[in-house]
């Protein structure tokens, strides 16, 4: 009984304070109940004034505290940086097919029926990264359109040029001219974002007509996002919507630090998880693009890497599944010259840690090709640094590209031979050898028996193909009776047929 009624009091002595505390807070206008309860638990040397996170420019970043805060806005940033945000049309002509087309009794009567073409177009956003008039957006914005038109928040519009466009990374880069210099954003550096931090995206979703909305950074280095090759997404719940594609996301200091890409959705709409590209990435593409580049360009490194798993984790003696696991390494590579072996695990890159496969992808693409590289490796329950230069991925020449014609199941099929380079651009196995299927022409015999782009061409009618010039002379073959073998995802599929 004794111990409750001291527990009662006790309450009761506690609530006082408080309310006397926040009195107090109250009368003085500038005193907060928070910094009046620090005071109670803390001496005032040691209560801390705010809390603050540390960031790589010196700047601070704090938790917002208090009506003041409260108050502020983003307008001032979006005044500054909405002017270099743009919308996007593109338009394309497309070849309409009738549904009478082949039926014999129709065209006996009518002959072949023609259909007018039909114009289809799509639009999105993007954003002018230079005062000379570069803007990057999205390629799947812009992909096999005819006719790109820009049109600037102030209401001008202008032609566009497509100086670069990459399918894998999903960027393109176009150019508008004109006598005066463009309102341009600048391209952050993406490497400096921290999960919690304020961001902005701008664009025209739905077409509705420019449109901010604010969020935070959910998430950094996302993978299998599923929009394209590219697996290093920024992840934001700033609303994104369709229309949103290739707009910016903005840091609060004002800089492009992502382009808004991608969302997760059932709906179709906003459900707070957004995708953008790092601004880091985005900047290797458009330098990639102002010295001439048609499509962006990986380097060149020779290796190919695994995930690490709790078992492989485990198994190596590792606190925790993270690196990159190093599976095959083609010879004579950078990776080679670096001393790297099948079996190390790359931990870290240039100061930066690497948690999966796609993180060291991306910083090996946005790694200069002119400075020398760092990579911490695990080896043998030990950890060591190796130094390595990336090579360019053309040198030594294009891969010769044959279409195969004749009247066979390969007809209408471009092949090359396979190379290191050429496998580690089209994501296959580095040391496989033989032929690769690079194209296959639409309603082509290649395209009728179910031959894709990345189909190894390994056996034709008992021969073993080993380089392209064979297979070309392997399907002039006018013979009716086929039989081969294809390698696919790493199985071995046999077919026989006539044709």
């Amino acid at each position: 009984m004794r111990s409750d009624f001291i527990r009662v009091v006790a309450l009761v002595v506690a609530v006082g304070v408080i309310a006397t505390g926040a009195a107090l807070a109250q009368e003085s206008g500038g005193g907060t109940l928070r910094g009046f309860l620090s005071g109670l638990l803390k001496s005032d040397a040691d209560a801390p004034a705010e809390i603050q996170a540390p960031v790589s420019d010196g700047a601070e970043r704090r938790v917002p505290f208090g009506r003041e805060d409260i108050q502020l806005s983003f307008a001032p940033l979006v005044r500054e940086t909405s002017p270099a945000v743009v919308n996007v049309y593109a338009s394309s002509t497309v070849q309409v097919r009738s549904p009478f087309m082949g039926d014999p009794f129709f065209e006996q009567f009518f002959g072949r029926p023609q259909m007018p073409p039909r114009v289809r177009s799509s639009l999105g956003s993007g954003v002018l990264v230079d005062p000379s008039g570069v803007i990057v957006t999205n390629n799947h914005v812009i992909s096999d359109a005819d006719e790109v038109k820009v049109a600037l928040a102030d209401g001008r519009e202008f032609e566009s040029e497509i100086l670069l466009k990459d399918k894998a990374l999903d960027l393109a880069v176009l150019k508008i001219q004109d006598d005066e210099a463009f309102p341009a954003v600048r391209l952050g550096d993406s490497d400096a974002l921290e999960v919690g931090d304020l961001v902005l995206a701008i664009g025209n979703p739905f077409g509705v007509g420019q449109t901010t909305t604010s969020g935070i950074v959910s998430a950094l280095a996302r993978s299998h996002v599923g929009v394209s090759d590219f697996g290093f997404f920024i992840q934001t719940d700033a609303a994104i919507n369709p229309g949103n594609s290739g707009g910016a996301l903005i840091d609060m200091r004002g800089q492009v630090i992502g382009i808004n890409t991608a969302i997760v959705s059932r709906s179709g709409g906003s459900i707070g998880i957004g995708f953008a590209i790092p601004a880091n990435m985005v900047r290797a593409v458009v330098n990639a693009a102002l010295d001439g580049a048609e499509t962006f360009e990986r380097p060149f490194f020779g290796a190919s890497f695994d995930p690490v798993t709790a078992q492989i984790a485990e198994a190596l003696g590792m606190d925790r599944p993270v690196g990159a696991l190093v599976r095959e390494i083609a010879p004579e590579s950078p990776a080679v010259k670096a001393g790297l072996r099948p079996g190390d695990v790359v931990v870290a890159m240039d100061g930066a840690d690497i948690q999966h496969p796609d993180a060291l992808e991306y910083r090996l693409v946005t790694h200069p090709l002119e400075e020398e590289g760092v990579i911490r490796i695990l080896r043998d329950g030990n950890t060591q640094e190796l130094k390595f230069r990336l090579e360019r991925l053309s040198d030594g020449g294009e891969p010769q590209t044959l279409q195969l014609g004749g009247q066979g199941p390969f007809a209408g099929a471009f092949i090359a031979t396979l190379s290191p380079r050429l496998a580690q651009r089209l994501k296959l196995p580095l040391n496989k050898k033989g032929v690769v299927i690079l194209d296959v022409e639409r309603r082509s015999p290649a395209g009728s028996v179910g031959l894709r782009p990345g189909d190894i061409i390994r056996e034709v009618n008992g021969i073993e193909i080993e380089d392209a010039d064979t297979m070309q002379v392997v399907a002039r073959d006018t013979g009716r009776r086929w039989a081969f073998a294809i390698e696919r995802d790493g199985r071995i599929l046999r077919q026989r047929l006539r044709f």
